[in-house]
C-alpha cells in the first residue's frame, strides 16, 4: 500500500457539489492499493499514517497521534500508475475497486481503533480535495 500524506491547516473533499470530508490542522492522506496488498498491511499504513513525526513540538518532531489531530483519507488508484513508458498511464498495478476498497475501509478503521478522528472521501466517486498544505511538507509512504 502506498499513501502520499501531506500536513495541513485544512482540508475538505466534495463530490456532487457537497463537503462529504473535512478536516483542519492534522493530515490529508490518499490511499493507494496494488494487488498483494492485504488487511495487515492496512493497519501497518494506518499505524505509520498517524505515528508519522512531522508536527513541531515542544521537544522535537511529534505526530498527529501525539497531538491528536484528525487524518482525512482519501482513496487514490491513481498512486500506482506505471508512466515509464510513452505519456499514457497504466493502471494495471492498482487493485480493483473489490479488493481495494475494503483495505482503504481497513485503514480508516484501524486509524479509529487508535483514537484517530478520521473524515473519507466517497471510494469510487469523482471527488474535488482541497487543501492547504502546511511547511510544505508531502511525504511518500508505503508499506
Amino acid at each position: 500500500m502506498r499513501a502520499v500524506v501531506s500536513r495541513v491547516g485544512t482540508a475538505a473533499v466534495t463530490v456532487d457539489g457537497a463537503v462529504v470530508g473535512e478536516i483542519g490542522a492534522g493530515l490529508l492522506s490518499l490511499v493507494g492499493v496494488t494487488h498483494t496488498d492485504d488487511a495487515a498491511a492496512a493497519r501497518a499504513l494506518a499505524r505509520k499514517i498517524h505515528e508519522l513525526r512531522i508536527f513541531a513540538g515542544p521537544d522535537g518532531e511529534v505526530s498527529a497521534a501525539d497531538l491528536g489531530l484528525p487524518v482525512l483519507v482519501v482513496s487514490q488508484f491513481t498512486l500506482y500508475a506505471d508512466t515509464r513508458k510513452g505519456r499514457r498511464p497504466s493502471w494495471q498495478e492498482a487493485a480493483p475497486g473489490e479488493v481495494a476498497e475494503p483495505l482503504v475501509g481497513e485503514v480508516v478503521a484501524e486509524l479509529r481503533r487508535r483514537g484517530c478522528p478520521v473524515a473519507t472521501g466517497v471510494f469510487g466517486a469523482r471527488m474535488q480535495v482541497s487543501s492547504v498544505n502546511e511547511g510544505p511538507m508531502t511525504v511518500l509512504l508505503e508499506v
